[in-house]
């Protein structure tokens, strides 16, 4: 199980390595969390380098594709050439899009005529590509979600964790990142979130 979280020059950290540290939360043999970048490095709007642990190629044949956020997203869907190197499926993959990372889903295509989550930055611009954006911080369709704000990132990464390893999966993950004295609450309130999106 590959899961690919796309992660481009200017990204939030908080987008893309929460869910990093959620989905790493799962020890299963095979199990693989990469940040997937357009380049060797990325540097964060905020400062912080981190190294491409696998290629945009790559994410073609991951399981799950995550897609983080960052200051710089409007220039990544205007480049075509970079926008060439992702190579999505809804019908094999998991897909997930946070904040901007909506408006990358958007260009692709992947969420035409569905509704869709995003920060209230963004909003606009996603709104500008034809998507409704949703007042709610996750929102899913069969193999695609979309989460709204920095700290949503969780419930992104708990919805690919109980579409492929259970909920009780999911709720570990999220038990051992919540605040201590909130644990119940919080995973209670995840995953009250992503519930009704799930398969029955």
């Amino acid at each position: 199980m590959h899961i690919a979280i796309l992660t481009f020059q200017g990204f939030n950290e908080l987008d893309s390595l929460i869910a990093l540290g959620v989905l790493n939360r799962i020890r299963q043999p095979g199990w693989r969390v990469t940040l997937c970048c357009p380049e060797p490095e990325v540097t964060s709007m905020n400062g912080v380098t981190v190294r491409a642990q696998s290629t945009l190629e790559e994410a073609a044949t991951a399981d799950a594709v995550l897609v983080g956020s960052g200051m710089r997203t409007r220039e990544v869907v205007a480049d075509p050439a970079l926008m060439a190197r992702l190579s999505l499926d809804p019908q094999r993959q998991l897909i997930g899009a946070q904040c901007s990372g909506t408006l990358v889903l958007a260009k692709l295509g992947l969420v035409s005529g569905v509704p869709a989550c995003t920060d209230l930055l963004t909003k606009p611009w996603v709104e500008e590509a034809g998507v409704e954006v949703l007042n709610q911080p996750f929102f899913a369709r069969g193999n695609v979600a979309t989460a709204g704000g920095c700290l949503a990132s969780s419930y992104l990464a708990a919805w690919v964790i109980a579409r492929t390893e259970g909920l009780e999966a999911a709720a570990s993950a999220l038990h051992y990142v919540a605040p201590v004295g909130e644990k119940e609450s919080f995973v209670a309130n995840a995953l009250g979130r992503i519930t009704p999106y799930l398969p029955a």
